[in-house]
């Protein structure tokens, strides 16, 4: 059995990587993209904040495997120009739109949890809208993101384990091509534990993050 998983760790690690990979590049453009969706909600243009309204209502309200159908399979249906031939580029791009929509709100919450006055106290000082989020209201949202922005990328980490279903050798992929060709399902042990030391890893990096940004809190 022990020597069974020492030639598979190979592979798990190589599906483990593109896993990582994966979760690190899209909720990192997810969070950059609803930064712009929260504060085009929360935009007094009533057209902007409708928009950004639908978009995270689509994103939130839709399962995200049809939507990875969807960006990989159907958009080639609808013009061949729109085609994917990237099977990581098309996760990416499937859970970066939806990670942005779960983000936006996680940031419009934090932002409209810092006290009314401090937006009127730089109001009162000269500060421009620009200037006050910039320098006043996101820097004390940062810890308060933390948290839940951790729970997104873990819940991403897990879900990536959905592109299998567009071939992407992820670990879930590689586990179940391992599993196939040597006939046992005693490979998804070791696959298992990978996603719990990969789970606890990057608990720990937003722990640590949240402790560091706590000694600041006033």
């Amino acid at each position: 059995m022990l020597a069974k998983i020492i030639g598979w760790l190979p592979q798990l690690l190589d599906g483990a990587r593109i896993t990582i990979l994966l979760t690190i590049c899209a909720v990192s453009m997810g969070l950059l993209l609803s930064i712009f969706l929260a504060l085009g909600k929360m935009s007094k243009n009533r057209i902007v904040s409708k928009l950004c309204g639908a978009y995270i209502f689509f994103f939130r309200g839709t399962p995200l495997l049809m939507q990875l159908y969807f960006i990989y399979f159907g958009l080639p249906q609808i013009n061949m120009a729109l085609t994917i031939n990237s099977r990581f580029f098309a996760a990416f791009l499937a859970f970066s739109l939806n990670s942005a929509a779960y983000c936006s709100e996680i940031i419009r919450a934090a932002i409209q949890s810092i006290d009314r006055g401090q937006f009127e106290a730089s109001k009162a000082l000269g500060f421009s809208r620009a200037q006050t989020m910039r320098l006043v209201i996101f820097p004390q949202s940062i810890r308060r993101l933390i948290p839940p922005v951790a729970n997104e990328f873990i819940m991403v980490l897990k879900d990536a384990s959905l592109v299998s279903i567009i071939a992407l050798a992820d670990l879930t992929k590689v586990t179940r091509a391992i599993s196939s060709s040597s006939g046992t399902a005693l490979v998804y042990i070791p696959a298992m534990i990978l996603y719990l030391i990969m789970t606890a890893f990057f608990e720990f990096i937003f722990h640590r993050l949240e402790a560091r940004f706590s000694r600041y809190e006033v």
